[in-house]
Order: C-alpha cells, then structure tokens, then sequence
C-alpha cells in the first residue's frame, strides 16, 4: 500500500485502516503530522475544556477492568453532597471553562436517576444555561435519558470499550447486566434523542487485534458519533483482569498505538470532538498534548474535590490526582500554549460534526 497516497483520502477500508495502524517510526509520524493538519483545517486549534466532576464511585457493575467495580471492596465509596456539585459547577463558570462533564459508576435506581435530574435543574439555575453539560453514568432507559435531555444535559459519553462482542465479554461478566446489546442499544437511543453522543474504546487491551481497533474506528464512523473518548488501557491490580497484564505490552506501544487510533480516527471523521484522555498523561508525562497534536481536542480537567479523587480509581496511578483546579487551569493552559494551541474559554465546544449535520 502506498501511505502518501492512503493518507489524502476522505475514507479508509477496515485493510488500510490496519495497516495505519501497524505504522511505525517516521512513518507514523507522517501519519500523526496529517491528522493535525486536518485538525486544523476542519476544526482549528481551538481545545475545549469540560470541567470533571467525578460525582460519585458506587456502582452497580462488575467490570473485569474496572477499579470501582462492584466486588472491589478496597474501595471507600462516596456520593459528593449536593452542595459540594454546585461549588464544582461554580468553579467551572468563575473559570470561564464553558462545560462540564458528571461522571459516575453506574446505577440506575430511582433514587440516583432522579438526583442527576434535580442536579442537572440546579446547575442549570446556577449558570443561567451557561454551562455545557456531558454527562457520562452508563446504561439508563431511554426515558432517563429523555428526562435528563429535557433537564438539561444535552452530551452524553458511554464508551462501548470494545465493538467485538466476543471481545466485549472477555472483559466484562457474560449476564444481563452486562449485555452488549443493551449497552449498544443505549448508545442509540442517545443519538435517537438528540444528544451530541459519545462513545469509545480502550486501546491495548489483553486478547484485542489490530483489526479489534480498526473495526472500533468503522463503528464509530458507521453510528455517526459526535465525540469519541478512547485511550489506553491501564491494568489495576485489584481486578481480574490484572491476571493478564503480560498481555498487553509495554507503555510506549499502547501508547503509540493510542495515537495513532487518535490520528486515524481525525482522518476518518474530520470533524468530531475527541478527549485527549487523562490516562494518556498517566503513562507519559506530556501525554495529553501528545494526543491534542495527533488530533484530539478536548480536555477535561477535574474539579472534584482532591479529598475524594484516590478514590475514583478506575486504573492506577491516574495523573494530577493531588492538584488543585486552579492549578490544573494554569498548567493546561501553559501546556496548550507549548503545542500552539488555544483554549476556547466561555464556549460550549460542541462538536461541529453535530452542529453541521
């Protein structure tokens, strides 16, 4: 195949998308240099910031991945107070960051759903409308979803982890709470209801091909998502997964491999919005602008308060756990600015994949 040729054109087999890929050295670097051109020219070099609220660590599921799974019982579970997601929606308006994004384990008791609704309503007072707001707490009914839309949440990111469904059930339990197409299923009813959804893998995980990850990228492209958030796995050892960790191979490939699933995915949907995700940053300490320059351009720091952040361990070691958001502000910015980029402070930073539809 030839790469100069493979690299100007509008679409890719799953084949070409395999050997992408498979690049390596200088040629992955053309690969990484012309996802950032296209970048650029489709969507600037504008990164939008979603302050995180990690809102609470109780869970209902048992992931083979996951360190705040159920099982886990070296976890000391929290929900943060009411209060405590207003001063975080606060610190996010006084920052000017433009959007937030609620994260929790997964649930979907009465008592949960209907928090997350009045949250939303609240929020919504707060900001005037002018938060943007993703929320990431996994599979609900499509009426949840419908009534959190109509609160207010107009995003929402729920990472299938694996388009192969047998690979799916290497990592996850085989039972009806954790279905494939359900989960898929959810995804679709997202899109159905009008919010900009997310999806995305982890990359590098034990048992997971070459063509597992290009087949991820035709999935992606073949539901229309607006906003992709993948990154590498990142094995924690109180799972069973972790049994497996020989699996996966080092540091640098997963990364490497990150990337370039960042870079082909920016050629393959010029236009959507892409997390530079956290756990880039954990294996290599300029991991994140790595992955805004291979293409990506969202960030998310975390406004969660520090005292429960060790916590909200899904994998180990997870970078900037001690910082202050103040702190986190100034540094990503001085980050962003290192790599020639601009933050889009005060915006929402939807995806212009959705906005142009």
């Amino acid at each position: 195949m030839n790469l100069d040729n493979i690299l100007n054109q509008k679409d890719f087999t799953k084949e070409e998308l395999v050997f992408l890929l498979s690049l390596e050295n200088e040629d992955m670097k053309k690969l990484l240099d012309k996802a950032l051109e296209v970048k650029l020219r489709e969507i600037g070099n504008e990164v939008y910031f979603r302050g995180l609220i990690e809102y609470s660590n109780r869970c209902a599921k048992s992931c083979l991945y996951c360190g705040v799974r159920l099982p886990n019982e070296k976890v000391v579970r929290y929900t943060m107070t009411d209060q405590e997601v207003l001063n975080c929606a606060k610190m996010a308006l006084d920052m000017d960051y433009g959007s937030l994004a609620i994260q929790s384990g997964e649930r979907n008791d009465r008592a949960f759903t209907s928090k997350i609704t009045y949250l939303l309503n609240e929020i919504n007072k707060l900001s005037d409308g002018k938060l943007g707001i993703t929320l990431s707490c996994g599979e609900q009914t499509e009426e949840v979803y419908r009534e959190w839309f109509e609160a207010g949440a107009h995003r929402y990111l729920l990472r299938i982890e694996s388009s192969n469904k047998d690979l799916y059930y290497k990592i996850h339990p085989h039972d009806d709470i954790h279905s494939f197409d359900t989960r898929l299923n959810a995804l679709k009813s997202l899109i159905n209801i009008g919010y900009q959804a997310g999806t995305g893998v982890m990359i590098g995980l034990p048992f997971q091909t070459i063509e597992d990850l290009a087949n991820d990228l035709l999935f992606f492209k073949e539901l229309n998502v607006a906003m992709v958030g993948m990154g590498p796995f990142i094995a924690h050892g109180d799972t069973p997964l972790y049994q497996f960790k020989d699996l996966i191979g080092d540091d640098q490939t997963r990364f490497n491999m990150t990337m370039k699933m960042i870079a082909c995915l920016r050629l393959l949907m010029p236009r959507i919005n892409m997390v530079a995700a956290t756990a880039n940053q954990t294996l290599f300490e300029k991991g994140r602008e790595e992955a805004v320059m291979a293409g990506a351009n969202i960030i998310m720091p975390n406004l969660t308060p520090t005292k429960y952040r060790e916590e909200y361990m899904i994998y180990p070691n997870k970078a900037c756990v001690g910082d202050q958001p103040q702190e986190c502000q100034g540094c990503l910015a001085q980050r962003m600015q290192s790599i020639n980029h601009k933050i889009g402070y005060g915006k929402w930073g939807d995806s212009k994949a959705f906005t142009n539809l």
